[in-house]
This record gives C-alpha cells, sequence and structure tokens, in this order.
C-alpha cells in the first residue's frame, strides 16, 4: 500500500536498523510530549504565558516544551506543568517490538 504519511514511511525505513528505530522512537516521544502538552494547554483555555506564570516559569519555556524538536523534557519540569493542569504524569515501560507502519 502506498503512503504519503512521513511517518509511516520512516517507521518503515528504520524498521530493520535498530539505531534507526531508537532514533525514530526518540523523536516520536518528544513529539508526543509537545503535542500533549499544547493539548492539555488549549483545553484548559490557557495561553503559554498563562500556563507559564502557574508553572513559575517563562513562555518561552512552556514554548519549548511544545516544540517537537526540543530535547530536554525533565520529569521536574514535567510534574510542574502536570500539576498546573491539574494532571498527572504517567510513564509507561513497554517491551521493545519492531516499528509497524500504521
Amino acid at each position: 500500500k502506498t503512503t504519503t504519511d512521513a511517518l509511516q514511511i520512516l517507521a518503515h525505513m528504520s524498521r530493520n536498523d535498530p539505531n534507526a528505530q531508537q532514533s525514530f522512537e526518540k523523536e516520536m516521544a518528544k513529539r508526543e510530549i509537545g503535542t500533549e502538552i499544547y493539548q492539555l494547554r488549549e483545553s484548559a483555555g490557557l495561553s503559554q504565558a498563562e500556563l507559564a506564570r502557574r508553572v513559575g516559569t517563562t513562555q518561552s519555556v512552556i514554548s519549548r516544551l511544545e516544540d517537537a524538536d526540543y530535547d530536554g523534557h525533565s520529569l521536574s519540569m514535567l510534574n510542574r506543568v502536570a500539576k498546573a493542569l491539574e494532571c498527572r504524569v504517567e510513564i509507561r515501560f513497554r517491551k521493545n517490538r519492531p516499528l509497524q507502519p500504521a
């Protein structure tokens, strides 16, 4: 089946290369974290500046946290953001499986 979905293409390309698969998974995790923070903030009706005030940081920090390319997420900061959004952080460990295109 032909696709133009970049994530499906990358998953397919990296499935036989453990290093590429690890890089792909890391990038996906960063994207998921940024997207989750953005969606929770939007659902709460908060601007980045408003969330920053609740967290005790600056708007630019919130902007970086929501960026799919940001590599500096710390559990401490994620917990602060979660608390400000009346949520909690959950961490799951899962068995490694070869990536499958969606």
